[in-house]
């Protein structure tokens, strides 16, 4: 048999993080021809990943336009990454997870029935519009992909339950997981990497910290200022901190900087790199999120994570007793916060709770799903 093409197409920083560690391996195995299609769905966020994780790619769409609508942003992504397929003409197309950049990609795809493979394939919600769009975005992809990697039992049942063909569905772990295993071990080789945090780590020295991360579009609005009265609430506490990497939102920023940017123990700062997101990850205590990739990463390190959504794609983390969904309820927030500051017991439930999203060996599990695919 002759080498495998294949054409990695992403847009934004969480699918750079959790593609990474596939591209390494694409790269490094001579099976595989590995071509690199970014839609700069998210651009400075992006390429800082890029730049860390030693990816320069083939195409760059560039696609990021201020203020530009769903409909605009699938439009021209749907065009503008078809014209890459009929250029390159792939043997295989790797997408993950459930964005605008992902569910384009694929249906580009689909269109010139080139084969799909779906990186943490099957993660479903159960309503469509929690989290919005990514939960249909996810949906759609699960029509057509040819190759489903499902990082757990509970996503391969999902997509069983949906009726694919249960030869093409394979649990692999979730390699958000090979990727903070690798960006840990560069964190110990270059401490510099890691060092951005370094003036607030001396600033908080003796408080808990809690990472806090908001940025899903379900929660503008209403439930965005509910999570910033429950913050300025736990803020009141004289043994916290709180360490907010703000998303570049406007709708995130006008809300949160209305109510905590004069705190003193509240530290609203600029979207962190990898590197120094992990480091943040370290020195919490837990993490109050609504991104999706927190779930997984935190436990990995020992972190309680309190969900502030109403509903998750990622169960197992529930289940497991890693995390806990609370929504945006101010007072279900701070109840559960308070909980886990001033129970040991309960905070240690949570802390050892086993991880159920993967063990670091996903990114080699897919390509060889791939070499024989």
């Amino acid at each position: 048999m002759g080498v495998t093409r294949i054409l990695t197409v992403f847009g934004t920083r969480p699918e750079a993080i959790k593609l990474f560690p596939v591209i390494h391996a694409l790269e490094a195995d001579p099976r595989f021809e590995n071509l690199t299609c970014v839609s700069a769905q998210h651009r400075e966020m992006l390429d800082q990943v890029l730049s860390l994780a030693g990816i320069e790619p083939q195409h760059d769409l560039d696609l990021m336009i201020a203020g530009q609508t769903l409909d605009a942003l699938t439009a021209r992504a749907l065009v503008a990454i078809g014209q890459v397929l009929d250029a390159e003409k792939p043997h295989w197309v790797v997408v993950q997870g459930d964005t605008t950049t992902a569910m384009a990609a694929g249906l580009a795809a689909y269109y010139r029935r080139i084969p799909v493979c779906h990186v943490e394939a099957g993660l479903r919600s159960g309503d469509i519009h929690h989290p919005w769009p990514e939960e249909v975005n996810r949906r759609v992809i699960g029509i057509f992909a040819q190759l489903h990697c499902a990082p757990t039992q509970a996503s391969a049942d999902a997509l069983l339950g949906e009726n694919v063909d249960p030869g093409s569905v394979h649990v692999t772990g979730n390699t958000v997981i090979d990727a903070l295993q690798w960006v840990t071990r560069r964190i110990e080789e270059e401490p510099g990497l890691a060092s951005g945090l370094a003036e607030l780590e001396r600033r908080f020295a003796g408080k808990r910290i809690i990472g806090l991360t908001c940025h899903r579009r379900e929660n503008f609005g209403e439930g965005m200022r509910d999570i910033a009265t429950a913050v300025k609430r736990i803020a009141s506490r004289d043994d916290v901190a709180v360490i907010f990497p703000m998303h570049m939102n406007p709708q995130v920023r006008a809300v949160m900087e209305a109510q905590l940017k004069d705190l003193d123990n509240v530290a609203l700062v600029e979207p962190l790199d990898y590197p120094n997101f992990a480091r943040l990850l370290s020195i919490s205590t837990l993490l109050l999120t609504d991104s999706g990739g927190v779930q997984e990463e935190a436990p990995a390190l020992g972190k309680p994570v309190l969900v502030m959504r109403q509903t998750t794609e990622r169960p197992e983390g529930v289940e497991a007793g890693t995390a806990r969904l609370v929504g945006t309820n101010a007072e279900a927030i701070l109840r559960e916060t308070e909980r886990l500051l001033d129970d040991p017991d309960a905070y240690a439930d949570m802390a050892r709770a086993h991880n159920p999203f993967g063990d670091g060996k996903a990114a080699q599990r897919i390509c060889d799903l791939l070499a024989t695919a």
